[in-house]
């Protein structure tokens, strides 16, 4: 049975890492922009972090410059300005495309799982966040406008 531990990705530097790293963790994953209405959503996905990191919790962030170019930089600007702004210190990759032909294969499979409320996978904008269990498997999909505060009982959920 596949799950996200098949998958693999490149940080801001251009280095892969395989997901299987985050094996036995629950996973955040989210799609991200710098420039969006949303973007203090990276603040509320830090305190979530930060909360329960030490209870088994990953936070992983990909920018991705698809929705309206409100992610133009490279990698490693979209990086600096999450550390800057929000004090990120969860893991953010390499910038990424999450719809068309060159989505990434991590997000091709993640929409395969959860495929969202229109049924048809595609990510409609920036923050939509997928949880992931300690088995790697997709439990659920929040879209943008739902924030990080309102995921806290189902990430709760999966940390007990």
């Amino acid at each position: 049975m596949m799950s996200i531990y098949d998958y693999q990705a490149v940080d801001t530097q251009g280095k892969p890492i395989s997901l299987e790293d985050y094996k036995g963790r629950v996973l955040l994953i989210a799609n991200t922009a710098s420039q969006c209405g949303l973007t203090p959503q990276y603040g509320e996905l830090q305190e979530l972090y930060e909360q329960y990191k030490s209870r088994g919790l990953e936070v992983l962030g990909f920018p991705c410059n698809q929705f309206g170019g409100q992610e133009p930089g490279t990698s490693e600007e979209a990086e600096s300005f999450c550390q800057l702004n929000y004090g990120v210190t969860f893991k953010i990759f390499g910038k990424i495309d999450v719809n068309g032909e060159e989505a990434h294969p991590l997000f091709q499979y993640l929409k395969s799982q959860q495929p969202g409320p229109e049924g048809n996978g595609e990510i409609a904008w920036n923050f939509t966040k997928f949880l992931v269990d300690r088995e790697g498997q997709v439990v659920q999909r929040f879209e943008p406008r739902e924030t990080p505060e309102s995921m806290r009982s189902a990430i709760e959920s999966l940390l007990d």
